[in-house]
């Protein structure tokens, strides 16, 4: 990425303006609960990679491939070789055809009972077998009765995850849950905590909480430090902070501490809400709590502080994460440029991109991009030209926001021309698709038209 040119430093009145709002970066699950949400690591080995591809799905052409397969090979064919052809086969056909390959494998190996379906071989079935409930049911049946499988906490599992690949399907997985609850075993933790995920991704959180109680109640599975997370940062994502809230003091209610990521989580709805005192609030309860701040909790910290309007309250804590062992990054001064940007100081935001950079810190195109837009909206075009001109040499995309509003403001100052090439850099670098960029250019265009028709622009 390019420097600051000399002509840029050293700028020193500010202009009173508003720069677009940076939006929050979304947050990820930490390793301990991303890994609670993975499919449960057992003994049991993982579906074959598929040695074949079938031309077509169609149980006449399978048998046919399969009876070719086996009779050309000159050694007993293993059980990984025929779970690998079932898997195969299962990816492209109906749940009842992969069943009769099944049969067919079985009987075809009968005289030297080379192939006998174990656990992992009912369990291919079941991970393809999402078309309905019935299908699911079916394969399981199939297990007990032919295989002599009683369902275990991985079958749960794999059945949970093949229903769950629509979400249309939820109720019949929350109804296949509770029997296998009551006719085999509960599910463990990873199989109960992704259901939740799904069910509060895509039905109400009263479902989600009529779905826990039952559990609860009735098979004694209760949520754990992974589920009220979950259910806090699901509440938080529709803003409900007073749900979150009382969430977090449930949670200690049931004995489990809350962790920076809990926390961080909180702080991120309230900065959604642009209530920076809030997100204060929360980070000394995490003091006296005695959790430690991570990057994250700081870098919130300073949006939601910065949008707020408490830009300089919110530079404090650079010194402070620094003492705590966490170096501010381009998150960290982005958040802090937007902010004065939005307090109107976009010649002071440009400075701190002089002072970021001579702390060996690096801008990424987020950096740019808000400063673009915040001296555009300053009415500082000339100094937006030559951070544009940084950000090309760079190969830096615009984003939507920073894009109009330089488009606008060429056109408010006469310089067609110009725009015509911001928006040619545009399609080029392929920051925006070009019925984007051209429908943002012929509204500028009509705007200035129009500007000029009431005397607005010279």
């Amino acid at each position: 990425m390019g420097k600051l040119p000399p002509s840029m430093r050293g700028a020193q009145f500010p202009v009173v303006v508003k720069s677009q709002q940076l939006p929050a970066a979304k947050p990820y699950y930490p390793a301990k609960i991303r890994n609670k949400l993975k499919p449960r690591i057992t003994n049991c080995p993982p579906p074959p990679t598929p040695s074949i591809r079938f031309p077509s799905p169609h149980l006449s052409d399978a048998i046919s491939i399969f009876n070719s397969l086996v009779s050309s090979n000159n050694s007993p064919p293993t059980l990984k070789f025929y779970n690998s052809i079932l898997h195969s086969f299962s990816c492209i056909a109906s749940p009842d055809d992969s069943i009769s390959l099944m049969n067919h494998m079985f009987k075809a190996a009968s005289s030297s009972s080379s192939f006998t379906p174990d656990r992992s071989t009912y369990h291919i079935l079941l991970a393809h077998s999402a078309s309905s409930l019935e299908s699911i049911r079916h394969s399981l049946n199939l297990m007990i009765s032919q295989g002599g499988f009683s369902p275990d906490k991985v079958t749960t599992d794999i059945a949970i995850r093949a229903l769950c690949s629509s979400s249309s399907q939820l109720e019949e997985a929350v109804q296949l849950i509770k029997e296998l609850s009551l006719k085999h075993s509960p599910p463990d933790s990873y199989t109960y905590n992704f259901l939740i995920k799904q069910l509060c991704r895509n039905r109400s959180l009263t479902t989600v909480h009529s779905f826990i109680n039952d559990m609860k109640d009735a098979f004694g599975v209760k949520p754990d430090l992974v589920t009220y997370t979950i259910l806090i940062d699901n509440v938080c994502n529709t803003k409900n902070l007073r749900e979150a809230t009382r969430l977090l003091g449930v949670l200690s209610d049931q004995g489990f501490k809350p962790d920076s990521y809990v926390y961080n989580t909180i702080m991120k709805g309230y900065c959604m809400l642009s209530q920076g005192s809030e997100v204060l609030k929360v980070y000394k309860k995490m003091e006296e709590e005695g959790v430690k701040p991570d990057i994250v909790t700081f870098n919130t910290l300073i949006y939601g502080l910065s949008k707020s309007g408490r830009v300089k309250y919110a530079k404090k804590f650079l010194a402070i994460m620094t003492e705590a062992g966490h170096f501010p990054d381009a998150v960290t001064y982005t958040s802090l440029m937007n902010g004065m940007c939005r307090e109107g100081n976009a010649l002071g935001a440009l400075n701190l991109l002089v002072e970021m950079e001579q702390k060996g810190c690096t801008p990424n195109s987020c950096t740019y991009n808000t400063l673009l837009h915040g001296l555009c909206k300053a009415r500082l075009l000339d100094k937006g030209i030559e951070l544009f001109r940084v950000m090309k040499a760079g190969n830096m995309k615009l984003e939507t926001g920073s894009y109009g509003t330089f488009l606008r403001a060429l056109c408010r100052n006469g310089r067609v021309a110009e725009a015509y090439q911001v928006f040619d850099y545009a399609v080029e670098s392929k920051s925006l698709t070009d019925i984007s960029a051209y429908a943002t250019l012929e509204a500028t265009l009509k705007w200035l038209k129009k500007a000029k028709e009431q005397g607005l622009v010279v």
